[in-house]
């Protein structure tokens, strides 16, 4: 309950972009009035660099739903990222944020007396986004700021710790416990949950029921000593892909330039140079046939663990053998890997912007209601965003990851769906995933670390821009943030911030404009 105190609405229009503002005035306490939080967020808004561009902004107050603060509410906005909002929030009302992904692994024929299968092992993909990867001892799954699926865009690139293979490893050695010790027949990944999809936005772009290591092969680039070739490491390894590597260690002060090549199927070749003291470089390289490349590493896997496996791992994943999806769970089952919860899932995807797995939560939603394309996906999607309270004729997408041409949402519908979240069974996994300003994920660099909004905001960034072939410089689509803040007077917000047709002289300038959004947050946390 509200005290009797008394609250004056006072409201403000900025005559040069229509910036209005109700403000809650509270006489006992310290805070700034509605001209000088106008004043403050108009010196951000109409910045020389935003001369061209066009801005979005929605507030209200997370207990009472009041607005706060409203610029082109209504206006459509390409969102970039922070459509993950959208899609996550279906796939966890879909699915529940302790859902697990269930793999298993059938056999198919007899086994004697020595362990010997005269048969098929038949392993049933379910669409699980990591598969062991990225799993810590703890059951929690690990996740580095700027994730490896964008290392082709960046020289900050990480890698986890946790083993890529880990969801394979443990499928074999179940198998080897299970008393197999040598398969006559062949290895088959059933991938028939879904049919495939292009995703959108940067990083690998095949969606797939079978996912290892984001379907990636990992290179690392670790510099030597000046002159000396550097060390190239990469995971992970199998006999279907050969790596090529040569690359030379320069001095500090030279430019690093490496690039990965891939002049047949199965072989990469990395040519190039890397300046001595330089942080380790991580670049990627997608497979083709991510059944295929899961299929290798499984075989490889079993003969790690004991199980003879007669079938060689360059051949390719034959589904035609197996028979009708239904039957596959009617034979004897000898292995099944089980994932963490779906929250930790969630975490991973809007900690860092996880392109692939976002744009993998519709074909998940489809399974789960019986379906298995994108487009039916997509539909059943906005069914859910529909029941949750979302104004869905004032969304449009084209994917679940943002960078689809179709994909426009209004700042309003976005906090609707915020709004519709805090209510949501599931808020909690749905709020701790949210990147940390100036902590954790794509925030990690918004503000800096003395900024007093660090710390106090958690909200999914985004971001899109292209080329500009005509000047040689760069268009931003899409820069914006969207999610909750505890301001410095105790009032929870939710909020939605756009802007869209910024022009860049370079792509890293997107960082300075991430970081205006950062200030727009540090203004509104102190002076709301």
């Amino acid at each position: 309950m509200r005290s009797a105190k008394i609250y004056t609405l006072v409201a403000t229009t900025c005559s040069m972009i229509g910036l209005s503002v109700i403000l809650c005035d509270r006489p006992t306490e310290a805070g700034a009035t509605a001209p000088e939080l106008e004043q403050a967020l108009c010196e951000v808004l109409q910045a020389a660099e935003y001369k061209h561009a066009h801005w979005g902004l929605y507030i209200v107050d997370a207990q009472t739903g009041q607005p706060l603060l409203e610029h082109n509410a209504d206006r459509l906005f390409a969102p970039a990222s922070v459509t993950k909002l959208f899609s996550v929030a279906a796939a966890l009302d879909a699915l529940g944020a302790d859902y697990r992904f269930q793999t298993p692994v059938y056999r198919r024929g007899t086994v004697d007396a020595h362990g010997v299968l005269a048969g098929d092992l038949i392993l049933v993909a379910s669409g699980d986004l990591n598969f062991g990867g990225r799993c810590t001892a703890d059951g929690r799954l690990e996740f580095k700021n700027v994730d490896h699926t964008y290392a082709n865009g960046n020289d900050r690139a990480e890698w986890t710790q946790a083993d890529p293979v880990a969801g394979l490893r443990i499928l074999a050695e179940q198998v080897a416990a299970a008393g197999i010790r040598r398969v006559t027949g062949d290895i088959v990944i059933d991938d028939r949950l879904f049919e495939r999809a292009e995703g959108t936005g940067s990083g690998p772009t095949r969606l797939t029921p079978i996912m290892v290591n984001d379907n990636l092969i990992d290179l690392r680039i670790v510099p030597t000593q000046p002159g000396q070739r550097a060390r190239v490491e990469w995971r992970p390894q199998t006999a279907l892909w050969q790596v090529d590597a040569q690359v030379f260690t320069v001095g500090p002060d030279a430019a690093t330039r490496v690039r990965v090549g891939r002049p047949e199927e199965g072989r990469l070749v990395v040519r190039g140079q890397i300046a001595a003291g330089q942080a380790p470089l991580v670049r990627v390289a997608e497979v083709e046939d991510a059944a295929r490349f899961a299929r290798a590493l499984f075989i490889e896997c079993l003969r790690v663990c004991g199980v003879a496996v007669e079938a060689s791992v360059h051949e390719h994943n034959d589904v035609s053998k197996l028979p009708a999806r239904d039957a596959v769970g009617h034979l004897p089952k000898l292995a099944e890997y089980v994932s963490p919860p779906f929250a930790e899932a969630v975490r991973v995807i809007l900690k860092v912007s996880h392109n692939l797995h976002a744009s993998t939560l519709p074909l998940l939603v489809a399974a789960q209601r019986g379906h298995k394309t994108l487009a039916e996906g997509l539909y059943q999607q906005g069914r859910i965003l529909e029941r949750l309270g979302v104004d869905v004729s004032a969304i449009s997408f084209g994917g679940g990851a943002g960078g689809a041409r179709a994909d426009y949402v209004t700042p309003r519908a976005t906090v609707q769906l915020l709004r519709a979240m805090a209510g949501h069974r599931d808020f909690a996994a749905y709020y701790e995933a949210l990147p940390i300003l100036g902590v954790d994920g794509t925030l990690a660099d918004a503000v800096d670390a003395s900024s007093p909004a660090r710390g106090k905001v958690r909200a999914k960034t985004g971001t899109l821009f292209w080329y500009n072939g005509l000047t040689r410089r760069y268009l931003l689509t899409s820069k914006a943030l969207a999610g909750y803040m505890d301001t410095a007077r105790g009032r929870r917000l939710m909020f939605a911030f756009f802007v869209n047709g910024v022009h860049l002289d370079k792509a890293t300038d997107t960082v300075k404009v991430g970081r205006a959004l950062g200030r727009l947050c540090e203004i509104v946390y102190s002076r709301m």
